[in-house]
């Protein structure tokens, strides 16, 4: 039993989920996890939704766990994955099934909403890069089929929020996470009431956004009773994991005017981008495709997506059907010993955004771009890494002139920190300095929040420093830069 008081921060992500608690202990962070489950999606009727209920269900086995193992429990908090949510109704009930980002009913919504509001007049109210996994294309795909779910909707909830909704029973829509749905304007952090008329989307289910760091309540008794938080506040974080990631990023200052770093957010997806004070909302980052998406106290994450190691995840997922699947550190150690670049990869390349199978997604795409056919499983782990690394310099270039500043330092977190080949082929890439870690940004950025608003924490720059002290980093130093060169002029071509 721990005698700090501990807060339990729920972080769920693309393909799983953890509850983590923590505490202060000698002036230092330190993170527990508590209990680890997979957020797998569900196909049913050709479309793809997630598993809400069974994700609701680990949450709460999560938390009476945690209910169990500690004394005192200050508060919880909930951050996940961006531009999904859950619609309901004036029964607080849910209207319909969760839909998944990947799901195909938004094949050709993007260009169909351009025909209702053109794409520039959508990024002068927004700021929001164009994919077609947004919010708004979802709910455009949405009205446009007609569902009923969206007829009857009395609410509309982002993850997190929608998280937050059954653990204390209120409804609220947090600032991070609205300002992934492409309907949000970034210089006021309040709904764009033009876009949603001309979308004819139902105005009453968008209440006012929350800041992070507010308590929405407390933990509502039907959930008190089945895992033992009684009056437990509810404290809303960064409840979009990569603001929640941002926060957790080691260095010494807040939103500067003329960065010097930047940071990727390394997990199934990669965030790559610059904190700022203001959105950079002009035709250069229109021509950029790069999106002003909300961070901690009015920040702005300028950044781009990029495929990240879904590729790399999904390639294992592939040779697991063939009874061929090796461990995560073999695959690095056959990807390191494999020649380099055999395969050049844009892991952004529409082929590989859900294939059925990326083994074969990837064969075809080779074929396609006139390159040969990987002839080693070493040669396709290699191939994601290196692509991935690629796409980071190009961002990078792009970073440094939307922000008009050279960055010296790429600070890599969450779960690709660990994985000690990409960071140095990042390092080698983009000739800068890679400083990894810490791997658990998400929960660290999620507690950091919660600690500010019972008190604990100060200010962001306090929480920092106190993550900085908690947690260990490694540095990697950029080395044969010309090979890399080379490469990235081959790259351009895909």
């Amino acid at each position: 039993m721990s005698l700090a008081p501990v807060h339990l921060a729920v972080d769920l992500g693309a393909s799983s989920g953890r509850v983590i608690a923590g505490s202060l202990q000698n002036n230092q962070m330190e993170l527990a996890e508590v209990h680890r489950f997979a957020n797998d999606p569900v196909t049913i009727q050709q479309s793809m939704h997630w598993n809400v209920h069974g994700l609701w269900a680990d949450i709460q086995q999560g938390l009476r766990t945690a209910s169990q193992q500690f004394d005192t429990i200050a508060s919880v908090g909930v951050d996940t994955w961006g531009v999904d949510y859950v619609l309901v109704d004036d029964q607080d009930q849910m209207t319909g099934p969760v839909r998944h980002y990947r799901d195909p009913r938004t094949r050709g919504a993007m260009q169909r909403a351009w025909e209702i509001v053109p794409r520039q007049e959508i990024f002068e109210a927004t700021g929001l890069q164009f994919m077609e996994l947004n919010t708004l294309y979802q709910l455009v795909a949405a009205r446009l089929a007609g569902e009923h779910s969206l007829e009857i909707a009395d609410g509309f909830l982002m993850m997190g929020d929608f998280f937050h909704w059954l653990l204390s029973g209120k409804r609220s829509i947090e600032a991070t996470n609205a300002s992934t749905t492409q309907l949000l304007d970034p210089r006021t952090r309040q709904w764009s009431s033009e876009l949603i008329s001309r979308f004819q989307l139902p105005a009453q289910i968008f209440q006012d956004v929350t800041e992070p760091g507010c308590q929405l309540g407390v933990i509502q008794p039907s959930v008190a009773a089945l895992t033992g938080l009684d009056n437990v506040p509810v404290i809303i974080p960064a409840t979009h994991d990569t603001a929640s990631a941002v926060i957790a990023v080691p260095v010494n200052d807040f939103a500067p005017e003329k960065p010097n770093w930047c940071y990727i957010s390394s997990g199934t997806w990669s965030l790559m981008g610059c904190e700022l004070a203001q959105p950079r909302i002009n035709a250069k980052c229109a021509e950029l495709n790069f999106t002003n998406e909300g961070g901690i106290q009015g920040s702005t994450r300028l950044l781009k997506n990029i495929g990240g190691l879904w590729i790399f995840q999904q390639i294992r997922k592939s040779l697991e059907r063939r009874q061929a699947a090796e461990s995560w550190d073999v695959m690095v150690e056959r990807a390191l010993a494999a020649k380099p670049f055999e395969l050049l990869i844009n892991p952004d390349d529409e082929a590989f955004v859900a294939p059925t199978d990326m083994v074969d997604a990837i064969v075809s795409y080779a074929g396609r771009t006139g390159q040969k056919a990987p002839e080693s499983n070493g040669v396709l782990y290699r191939g994601a890494l290196e692509g991935l690394a690629l796409r980071y310099r190009a961002c990078l270039e792009m970073l440094e002139t939307l922000v008009g500043n050279q960055i010296d330092v790429i600070h890599i977190v969450g779960g690709g920190s660990q994985n000690e080949l990409l960071c140095q082929m990042t390092a080698d890439a983009c000739n800068r300095v890679v400083v990894a870690g810490p791997v658990e940004a998400t929960a660290a950025g999620n507690v950091a929040v919660q600690m500010m608003g019972t008190g604990q924490l100060g200010s962001i720059v306090e929480a920092r420093e106190l993550i900085r002290t908690s947690f260990g980093t490694k540095q990697f130093d950029p080395a044969d830069r010309s090979a890399w060169d080379d490469a990235a002029e081959k790259f351009k071509s895909l």
